[in-house]
């Protein structure tokens, strides 16, 4: 099974999740989803998106400065409507994104990457 981590090394949950899957002895593929080589095109979102556990706006940082700046208010918003945000505003990906192959999942708090670090796999909801 490939394990994937959505990433930004600026961010300290972002590391936190990296060193306990390499902790835990995974072999972890790393996506820094801000550099534009490794950014996921719309396909690969909206395939993130539904394979995500929980809502899809979950996927977008709303605490965010940026969130807040562009006025915008999405919560209960549509897969459409998430993607199109995040192809617009890329730096408004959550972090990490933990992706099994089968699963993806949000990984925070640090307790949801913690957990799928010992296990190698998401859990459902």
């Amino acid at each position: 099974m490939t394990l994937t981590l959505f990433h930004n090394p600026h961010c300290s949950t972002s590391v936190h999740a990296y060193d306990a899957l390499v902790e835990a002895g995974h072999d972890v593929t790393v996506r820094k989803y801000l550099l534009v080589a490794e950014r996921p095109d719309e396909a690969e979102l909206r395939d993130l998106a539904a394979r995500l556990v929980g809502d899809p706006v979950d996927a977008l940082v709303r605490r965010d400065k940026k969130y807040r700046d562009l006025g915008l208010a999405l919560d209960g918003a549509d897969v459409d409507t998430v993607v199109a945000t995040l192809m617009a505003h890329p730096s408004l990906l959550q972090r990490p994104i933990l992706d099994d192959g089968e699963r993806v999942m949000v990984g925070r708090p640090r307790e949801r990457a913690a957990e799928w670090a010992r296990t190698g796999r998401i859990a459902e909801k």
